[in-house]
């Protein structure tokens, strides 16, 4: 990882602002509503971090990987592309644009690779699966690899973050020069994390993306049950453990959405204790065979892949979210203003239950996965 490199180490509290919007029919739209909706939660900001996950943007490269890299320096990128070079086919390899924005310091250097695994990759990794040989590829660079640092692996998607608001970050990376049908924006920075701009939200590996307000206190036994299965955590961060526990719960061991949420967000044992005998016995097996990935604190979550995006808070709600639709337009936001302020036609508004997800579908997730039949718009009262 981009061992040594901090940048405005200096602390400075806030609430956090989290902010997701999608377009069930995969039309995309840019980023430029993402960046007044999260624009206008500031005052949970602290210029400290900002970031953003979209997916649709890479539609003539659907098929492939995309990895987006931080470099230290050219020995950092150097290394890490021979290593990739070694594991995968490299069809394109360029800079990430960005662009001067006041508010955004000195950044590390920014490229992005898609790539396809090769058949017979470097000892490094093995192929088993692909999405796995990817997992043990980005675990790889960010634990070994001095001075690279993969935030973003997934398939027609893309991760954007830094240190800065993240309205700044969002002009910096030229983001209104993007379409994708979901987006999820962050504002603020990790807690009990020095500023740095692999430590930004949002936090990926494969198509998970998950943007966070709140605490999470299980950070060490969340770590140690996933480094079971070759998860590495780099970052020291508690955002971190929750993208990995995502991957594990919904991918590799094929639960439900309902049943990992059922799993972060557990219910108490006295709770279960009153569950009808399927339910009870369901959520003990959950409770049983995870409880070292249960989140202990405050939380919510938005969780997003190539096809969903999902509202997660804690069982009592110590974290706000706020959930709204408008035909085609999904919403998920720490605060419902700003929903209205880039859709000025939006009614139907509601806050969802402590440890019940939220799941927004696009509804042809194979084509908009594929990259196919996809609509090009703009946002409502944009």
């Amino acid at each position: 990882m981009l061992r040594g490199v901090r940048f405005r180490d200096d602390k400075d509290f806030s609430g956090c602002s989290i902010f997701g919007m999608m377009n069930a029919s995969g039309m995309r739209f840019t980023g430029a509503p993402m960046l007044t909706a999260i624009a206008n939660m500031k005052e949970r900001s602290n210029g400290l971090g900002g970031g953003f996950a979209t997916y649709g943007i890479y539609p003539q490269y659907a098929d492939l990987y995309c990895f987006h890299m931080m470099y230290s320096d050219e020995a950092g990128k150097s290394d890490c592309e021979e290593f990739l070079a070694a594991n995968f086919s490299i069809e394109q390899a360029e800079i990430i644009p960005t662009s001067p924005c006041e508010g955004v310091g000195e950044a590390p250097l920014l490229w992005r690779y898609f790539l396809q695994p090769r058949e017979n990759p470097a000892p490094a990794c093995e192929i088993q699966d692909l999405d796995d040989f990817v997992v043990q590829a980005v675990m790889h660079i960010n634990a070994v690899i001095d001075g690279a640092f993969a935030f973003s692996s997934g398939k027609n998607m893309g991760v954007f973050k830094g240190v800065g608001f993240p309205e700044d970050i969002g002009r910096f990376f030229r983001l209104d020069e993007y379409e994708g049908y979901i987006w999820v924006a962050h504002g603020r920075f990790p807690t009990n994390t020095q500023a740095w701009w692999g430590g930004a939200h949002p936090f990926n590996i494969l198509d998970w993306s998950v943007v966070h307000n709140g605490e999470i206190s299980s950070y060490g036994i969340n770590q140690r049950h996933l480094e079971m299965y070759g998860y590495t955590c780099t970052l020291f961060t508690d955002t971190e453990v929750i993208a990995y526990a995502v991957d594990l719960l919904v991918r590799r061991h094929g639960l439900s959405i309902e049943d990992m949420a059922s799993v972060l967000a557990a219910p108490l044992w006295t709770d279960i204790d009153r569950m009808p005998p399927r339910e009870k016995e369901l959520h003990t097996a959950l409770r049983q065979t995870y409880g070292s990935l249960l989140l202990n604190g405050p939380f919510s979550v938005i969780v997003s892949n190539l096809s969903q995006m999902i509202g997660l808070t804690d069982r009592i709600r110590l974290r706000p979210l706020v959930a709204g639709r408008n035909g085609d337009w999904m919403y998920l936001s720490s605060e419902e203003a700003p929903m209205h302020l880039v859709d000025d036609t939006l009614k139907d508004t509601w806050i969802p239950s402590g440890g019940e997800p939220i799941v927004f579908q696009v509804e042809d997730a194979v084509a908009v996965a594929q990259g196919e039949e996809m609509l090009s718009g703009v946002a409502p009262g944009g």
